[in-house]
């Protein structure tokens, strides 16, 4: 994480997720963590969806628990940007206020979009 007063490089704001805090959380055990990424990319998809159905259908208590289940998921990997999404959608499904939910959830898509390669390349170091 940038601490100092300088902005973001480039490069920093390229990354979508945070090597070393992934690595920590599975105690720098680097296999494992390849089999968590592969675990996720398996399974995101899914959780994806039903927070898709969940917003479509103005489920609030599901768009509540998907959100939250991804976002523990994500929050794994330092990937704070899709963290923030998750939470953002998982909040709008506690308050029962959903009227930003699909702009909620293009920006949670586009954060995993994002992610999506820079875990694909932690599976192959």
């Amino acid at each position: 994480m940038n601490t100092d007063s300088k902005p973001f490089s480039v490069e920093e704001q390229l990354h979508k997720l945070d090597e070393s805090v992934a690595l920590s959380r599975v105690g720098g055990d680097v296999e494992l963590l390849r089999e968590v990424v592969g675990l996720f990319l398996d399974d995101y998809p899914q959780s994806l969806e039903m927070i898709r159905d969940a917003v479509a259908r103005g489920d609030q208590s599901g768009l509540e628990r998907h959100a939250h289940s991804l976002k523990g998921s994500v929050s794994t990997f330092g990937a704070q940007e899709a963290f923030d999404a998750a939470l953002a959608l998982e909040k709008q499904g506690r308050t029962g206020d959903l009227t930003e939910a699909p702009e909620g959830l293009r920006r949670l898509e586009d954060a995993l979009t994002a992610l999506r390669p820079e875990l694909e390349a932690l599976q192959t170091k």
